[in-house]
């Protein structure tokens, strides 16, 4: 179990970057608990969430500012494993998108990024293409105190990079 205190910035699976603004101790049926009170940044809502869920939520620490050149160099790699079948590889990125690693939330983009360029994406697919991409920005943005637009045109110029070769297929 991951122990915050008030003040402390962490990310929230699927909502970014939120701010720990109180803990508090609750009794329910003759049991303590205690609730951090967490406000997420990008729509101003203030969740309550048990302690012992962090975990199991998948809240934590934004990555360091070390790591945030290990995520470039993993965009910038030309493997990308996307699945043909629509349902299979949505839920996939559904999945990977609320395990709230930055790494997942970056194979996702990947994905979807490397898919964008041979077919013309689904409305859900395009809404998750630009979360998952304004969630990695939003964070390596908040990590290296860069402005956000200079980290989404380095992630599009990184990606552009990576898939130079890719050519969309022909239309008849």
């Amino acid at each position: 179990m991951k122990s915050f205190k008030v003040g402390d910035r962490i990310i929230y699976p699927n909502q970014g970057l939120a701010v720990i603004e109180d803990i508090q101790e609750e009794n329910l049926f003759s049991e303590k608990f205690k609730i951090y009170h967490v406000r997420i940044l990008a729509n101003n809502a203030l969740v309550l969430v048990p302690a012992t869920n962090t975990d199991e939520i998948g809240i934590r620490k934004p990555v360091s500012e070390d790591s945030v050149e290990d995520i470039f160099r993993f965009l910038k790699k030309r493997q990308v494993d996307v699945t043909t079948d629509w349902k299979g590889r949505y839920k996939e990125h559904i999945n990977l998108m609320r395990s709230g690693t930055i790494f997942d939330m970056a194979s996702v983009l990947k994905s979807l990024y490397y898919l964008s360029l041979t077919k013309p994406l689904s409305f859900r697919e395009k809404k998750m293409l630009e979360k998952a991409k304004e969630l990695l920005a939003a964070e390596i943005s908040e990590v290296s105190s860069l402005p956000l637009s200079k980290i989404e045109q380095r992630i599009l110029d990184t990606l552009s990079l990576c898939f130079k070769d890719v050519k969309p297929p022909l239309e008849f």
